[in-house]
């Protein structure tokens, strides 16, 4: 099968408390637990929390290894970006909040006029665009 537009994906990245990563992206967010595994305490186990939306060709896997935990290192231009194709709720961004986020500026004033930028409690950032993809 070729490589294409088709094709899923999965963003991976370490978190330092899966539990608090699950309250911001499922319980905040709204998006799904799609997998969830325990691995244990030994090297190489890991802990792991795959959230999307079940119809998404994309979803958001987040790992811990309690043995050897790894330290996120997001910058402020680590960005996922939702586009919502319209105005951004602001209950969304209170349910954010409320579940760990973060609201912050964006450094790139484009993200501040186009969206609301909340930060995840690992410190990556989410963007809610007001814009549509097809003129983002």
């Amino acid at each position: 099968m070729p490589v294409d537009g088709r094709s899923h994906l999965r963003i991976a990245r370490p978190s330092r408390d899966l539990a608090a990563a699950e309250r911001f992206w499922a319980g905040g967010l709204g998006l799904d637990v799609l997998w969830r595994a325990e691995g244990g305490a030994r090297p190489g186990e890991h802990d792991l929390l795959m959230v999307g939306w079940p119809d998404a060709g994309w979803h958001l896997e987040l790992v811990h290894e309690p043995a050897r935990p790894v330290e996120p290192r997001p910058t402020e231009e680590d960005l996922l970006v939702v586009y919502v194709d319209g105005p951004v709720p602001d209950e969304l961004v209170a349910r954010l909040e409320e579940h760990g986020g973060r609201r912050v500026a964006a450094p790139n004033p484009y993200w501040n006029e186009w969206g609301v930028t909340v930060e995840d409690p690992d410190g990556y950032r989410l963007v809610l665009c007001r814009r549509s993809w097809s003129n983002g």
